[in-house]
């Protein structure tokens, strides 16, 4: 049997601070893979697990895996002004 080519892909991903702790992990370019960790070390660890998974569970179903070669990410600062009670903010339609 020949051995299988191992690949390095580059994956952005979005650390997202829990308030219960921990953080929950996002990887925007695979739908629906997210995870979460207790650590941002164990996080960036789970994160890698759950692409790795998702990349195999394509490959089994005969598609290609997305990649994030040519991604650009940037943030957006929003307005927003408190409702009456304080409780969710909601969106300014400055």
């Amino acid at each position: 049997m020949a051995a299988k080519k191992i690949a390095t892909q580059r994956y952005n991903i979005i650390y997202r601070p829990e308030p219960e702790g921990g953080f929950t992990v996002l990887v925007p370019s695979l739908p629906g893979c997210i995870t979460w960790g207790k650590t941002l070390p164990e996080a960036k660890k789970m994160a890698i697990e759950a692409i790795r998974l998702y990349i195999e569970t394509l490959q089994e179903a005969g598609e290609a895996a997305p990649q994030d070669a040519e991604v650009l990410a940037s943030s957006v600062d929003v307005p927003v002004v408190s409702n009456k009670n304080n409780r969710k903010p909601a969106l300014s339609h400055a």
